[in-house]
């Protein structure tokens, strides 16, 4: 896929507001998704990645939604005390092993290094989450099945 249409592309979903978009052409996939700001080209040979800036207050309003939309546990947490569990890659998460298995972890539970907390698809690979500290989950920031980006904060462990 060319370049300059893939570009073309992208100013049409920014444009038209649509949150996710998903094209197939011969062996070529284009996956444009606003919620985390990503586009990734898909051939058998190779994959882009292309992320596409938006403006400062689109950012904030998605992380507004993101926010509202995220369970939490019923404590409030100390943020001068709170230690965040960060993704390591890019990907889509997922809470359990499966859509009918039980989650990994569940709020107020003890963890401890080398627990599996969560799983992260990236390119269909499927990435267990191991913790790499002890502590007691707080919060759960993200919610099963949403796209993340590297570095993004996960969990809160006290």
């Amino acid at each position: 896929m060319d370049i300059k249409k893939i570009k073309a592309i992208i100013e049409l979903v920014k444009e038209s507001g649509i949150a996710e978009l998903e094209i197939s052409e011969g062996e070529d996939k284009l996956r444009i998704s606003t919620t985390n700001h990503t586009v990734a080209v898909n051939t058998q040979q190779q994959q882009h990645i292309i992320h596409t800036p938006t403006s400062h207050t689109q950012q904030q309003l998605t992380t507004q939604n993101t926010i509202t939309n995220v369970p939490t546990s019923t404590e409030n947490v100390d943020s001068s005390k709170a230690n965040y569990i960060t993704s390591p890659m890019v990907g889509t998460f997922y809470r359990s092993a499966s859509p009918t298995s039980q989650p990994f972890i569940e709020v107020g539970q003890e963890v401890k290094p080398g627990q599996i907390l969560c799983i992260i698809e990236a390119m269909k690979l499927m990435n267990q989450i191991e913790s790499d500290k002890a502590g007691i989950i707080k919060e759960i920031l993200v919610k099963d099945g949403m796209p993340i980006e590297y570095g993004q904060n996960l969990f809160v462990i006290a």
